[in-house]
């Protein structure tokens, strides 16, 4: 296509031609006044003469025709796989792709948003909803502004990042939206109202929630919930009314908390009957008695390990001798107030998270019914730390009171006096407690030499530590509700002291004591998953290697099953890509785990119900038209800008007519010669008529 133009190529600069212009004219006027002969010649001389110094030219510009494009966005959420929303999108960009493919001069793109692992531009992550509007933004970013015909969207309407003022950030034509769904869904949708971050352990967790129902007449709800995947409980909930659901939180770390409505007939979804919270548990105050024995140089490591924590509350109580021992203290030095020792040991027994004795023994002190009472108090959820002296192994050891019925390993009455290397068993490099200290993966841990061990016979639970001839030097175990370890040395203060390069003596009290206080991340057999990238990695820690398959269950229901590959500190790993959003179960038969892909709860799945109230305001705004599939497909037509974009039954798709320069070809339109005859000859005619 070839287009012709005139134009200026002038000689001199248009600041001198335009007053060159002004002075040939008031000549020119001058002489009309004074009524001088051969003015027409005159005029015409001049206007050839300043003419051939603006120098016109013909311009022939070579035009190329650019194609329109027209984006046609497809909405492949979650919420578009419900009834048949999918195959309605899928007949609608076939029909798209039938009529704008046979249009001439029309350049058809398709993009896709809503798709699982989809990141935001900045990349952070999964996105939360259906982030139509910045995928329309990505791919129009770099498409002229002059070559958009208008934009397609087929979606259910349930757009997360729609404008509040209607109008798009970016140029996109009129932007018309093609409904799948129907209208008046019915449906019943789990909001999840408030829920606090933390809660304290042994205290409840407010959780307020509501149901909405839409289609129905419904007064009333069932919701089902459940902590950790444990016991299920139900209550009736109002519909149309926040109520409130009491959690208790009995552990410290993650609590997560699933909740699930009732469905009704003919629902929509059951995906937004759901939604789980979580909850981090913590502690008020770790209250931690430390009962003492003989003194003794190990003495200080325990009472300045728990001083420097500061979450723990220690109660330090040390014997000197017993209360029938007489000595000739005046009584003016005697303490005037009784030691509580009733109160500690029976009636405040309960409010201690763990109890250590070190190097205590029978003294006729705690009678065995305070002993019997911590027994039982260990078997209903406490914990008991038994760090063992010389004592331990004679008759008046604490195995020979109610505690026997705990304690793990048995005294066999012997005491080695000579030094030993502390070094891990077979369970202890898979045990959380031990499996990581520093220096434990050597056969022969560089840490210092112990000069003390009582000898005993392990009766049940986990020996971690091994010391003279691969007997027993840390065992751990469980009673009951409870845990009980015992320390089969009063040595680990050489460590403190740096004795032989010392050792991790600071790591090692700290897990242990933790884990008898049931530090989730301190758990020997443990299930967890996690997102790691676009992967659900899987980690079981297991005291003894476990094979078994686990089972990944995902948002949409569909179940796959992987083999976990084991690692070194008794963990095995495994992953599986996550293609969906929304919360993973996994489970081995015996452990389960929850893992969120995006978020808890999902915008996606907080209302699903086809609408065109979201982006009603961006077709007002831009000119486009809003059409449920289920009502037939809309006309396609091409029109001139400025020109209406969208009416009844109809969708309009505007005509740029934009192109691109192939070449330009420049002719003067006053030849030099001609010029100069007709300049030459106008101002002789002018001459002759003066003359006469």
């Amino acid at each position: 296509m070839a287009m012709l133009s005139i134009d200026f190529a002038p000689l001199f600069p248009w600041e001198i031609l335009g007053p060159l212009a002004g002075v040939g004219m008031l000549i020119l006027i001058y002489g009309a006044f004074r009524r001088a002969r051969g003015l027409t010649w005159r005029t015409l001389s001049l206007a050839v003469i300043w003419l051939s110094l603006a120098n016109p030219v013909l311009v022939e510009e070579k035009r190329e025709a650019r194609s329109d494009i027209v984006t046609v966005v497809v909405d492949e959420s979650p919420s578009q796989d419900i009834g048949n929303r999918s195959s309605q999108s899928a007949a609608a960009l076939e029909h798209l792709r039938a009529k704008l493919g046979a249009v001439e001069g029309l350049e058809l793109r398709i993009v896709r948003t809503g798709r699982a692992g989809q990141t935001v531009k900045s990349g952070d992550g999964p996105v939360d909803g259906t982030r139509l509007f910045d995928t329309v933004a990505r791919a129009l970013e770099n498409v002229p502004r002059n070559r958009i015909a208008g934009t397609l969207v087929i979606t259910d309407g349930q757009v997360h990042d729609a404008p509040k003022t209607g109008k798009p950030g970016i140029h996109t034509g009129p932007l018309h939206v093609l409904l799948t769904g129907r209208r008046n869904e019915r449906d019943r949708r789990l909001t999840i109202e408030h829920v606090p971050s933390f809660a304290l352990v042994g205290k409840k967790a407010p959780l307020r929630i509501k149901i909405t129902d839409t289609g129905t007449n419904q007064r009333a709800a069932r919701v089902r919930f459940s902590k950790d995947g444990g016991t299920e409980y139900s209550v009736t909930v109002p519909v149309g009314k926040p109520f409130t659901i009491p959690i208790e939180i009995d552990h410290s770390g993650s609590n997560i908390i699933q909740i699930e409505a009732s469905p009704v007939d003919d629902e929509l979804t059951t995906a937004n009957n759901r939604g789980v919270v979580q909850v981090h548990g913590v502690r008020e105050r770790l209250r931690v008695l430390l009962v003492s024995g003989e003194p003794h140089p190990g003495e200080r490591v325990w009472r300045n390990l728990l001083k420097a924590d500061p979450s723990v509350d220690l109660v330090h109580f040390t014997i000197l001798r017993p209360p029938g021992k007489q000595d000739a203290t005046p009584v003016r030095e005697l303490s005037l107030i009784a030691f509580p020792i009733r109160e500690l040991f029976e009636v405040k027994l309960t409010e201690f998270d763990l109890i250590i004795f070190d190097r205590y023994q029978r003294r006729g002190v705690l009678p065995a019914l305070y002993l019997d009472n911590i027994a039982e108090y260990v078997k209903n959820g406490g914990a008991v730390l038994e760090a063992s002296g010389p004592g331990f192994a004679t008759g008046m050891s604490l195995y020979r009171t109610p505690l026997r019925k705990i304690l793990p390993g048995a005294p066999t009455g012997r005491v080695f006096e000579q030094g030993l290397k502390p070094r891990l068993t077979k369970a202890g490099g898979r045990h959380p407690v031990t499996a990581d200290l520093a220096g434990a993966d050597e056969e022969t841990p560089r840490w210092g030499r112990w000069f003390r061990q009582i000898e005993v016979t392990k009766r049940r639970g986990h020996s971690l530590l091994r010391g003279i001839g691969d007997h027993p030097l840390l065992i751990l175990d469980r009673v009951g509700k409870g845990r009980v370890a015992q320390l089969l040395s009063d040595q680990v203060w050489l460590w403190a002291r740096g004795f032989e390069s010392g050792g991790p003596h600071s790591e090692l009290l700290r897990r242990l004591s933790h884990w008898l206080m049931k530090e989730p991340d301190l758990e020997e057999n443990d299930l967890r998953a996690y997102l790691d990238g676009k992967n659900l990695t899987v980690i079981r820690r297991s005291i003894e290697p476990n094979q078994t398959p686990v089972t990944i269950t995902s948002p949409s229901g569909k179940e796959h099953s992987i083999s976990l590959t084991e690692q070194i500190g008794g963990r095995a790993k495994g992953s599986l890509p996550a293609r969906e959003i929304g919360i993973y179960r996994v489970s081995d038969g015996i452990h389960s785990s929850l893992a969120a892909v995006g978020h808890l709860n999902p915008l996606e799945f907080a209302d699903m119900r086809a609408t065109e109230a979201l982006l009603a305001p961006v077709t007002k705004a831009t000119g486009g038209g809003i059409r449920w599939i289920a009502d037939g497909m809309p006309r396609l037509r091409r029109v001139r800008t400025g020109r209406a974009t969208s009416g009844p039954g109809w969708f309009g798709l505007v005509s740029n007519r934009d192109y691109r320069v192939v070449s330009v070809s420049e002719a003067p339109v006053l030849p030099g010669l001609i010029i100069l005859l007709i300049g030459l000859g106008a101002l002789m005619l002018a001459w002759r008529q003066e003359g006469r």
